[in-house]
């Protein structure tokens, strides 16, 4: 087992961690602080799954992923910002 693999395992643990997070927390910005982190997780292991299966478009995946990303959090934060209506 090689270190990208260990990597893999620990995004894993960090990703499960965040969705616990996602399903109990107890308020909204919890929940979204926590659904942006899954996301970055998921970003950093397809990353690092492009490099040990040495993939270059998974990296043009990540790019993508990464300023869809950047939007989503924008548009989470306006609206917890909000608050309830």
């Amino acid at each position: 087992m090689g270190l990208l693999d260990v990597v893999l395992a620990a995004l894993a643990v960090a990703l499960l961690a965040a969705v616990v997070r996602v399903v109990r927390g107890p308020t909204h910005a919890d929940r979204t602080l926590a659904f942006d982190f899954s996301f970055a997780v998921l970003i950093a292991a397809v990353a690092v799954l492009a490099v040990r299966l040495d993939t270059p478009a998974l990296v043009h995946l990540v790019g993508a992923a990464t300023l869809l990303g950047f939007l989503g959090t924008v548009a989470l934060a306006a609206l917890v910002e909000r608050g309830p209506q």
